[in-house]
């Protein structure tokens, strides 16, 4: 266990003063923290706020698409037919889920936005009121 620093004049630091420095980096603590970018909101571009949906939807559409190559091929006379018939159908549902799980989240993402910016007004117009 490790002792605390005495003081130049010989006396121990009270009670007050330890919990101070604990306030005191929980505070840094704090500042530092991912939460503080949710009130500093600089505004961003479509891109920025929906490039991930995008990239699902896209991956989605094109392992859909591969998927529909690879069973298709399986109708086809072809030697190793059983191959197909396997991995056409996980292809399928595979870009299917990508696809259906990247259009649900621009909506969601929609709505959140739409909540931010009611925050946002809300809390203006908090501060115009009460910062008077």
């Amino acid at each position: 266990m490790e002792i605390p620093p005495k003081s130049p004049d010989g006396s121990e630091k009270s009670p007050q003063s330890k919990e101070l420095l604990t306030s005191n980096t929980a505070s840094t603590l704090c500042i530092s923290s991912r939460s503080e970018s949710v009130w500093t909101s600089a505004s961003r571009s479509k891109w920025d706020i929906y490039h991930k949906p995008v990239i699902v939807v896209s991956v989605g559409a094109a392992v859909f698409l591969f998927g529909i190559v690879i069973t298709s091929l399986s109708c086809i006379q072809i030697k190793n037919k059983n191959v197909y018939k396997m991995c056409g159908p996980a292809f399928l549902s595979l870009g299917l889920m990508l696809l259906v799980c990247g259009l649900v989240w621009i909506p969601i993402i929609r709505k959140k936005q739409k909540q931010r910016q009611k925050s946002q007004f809300l809390q203006s117009l908090k501060s115009f009121f009460f910062n008077r």
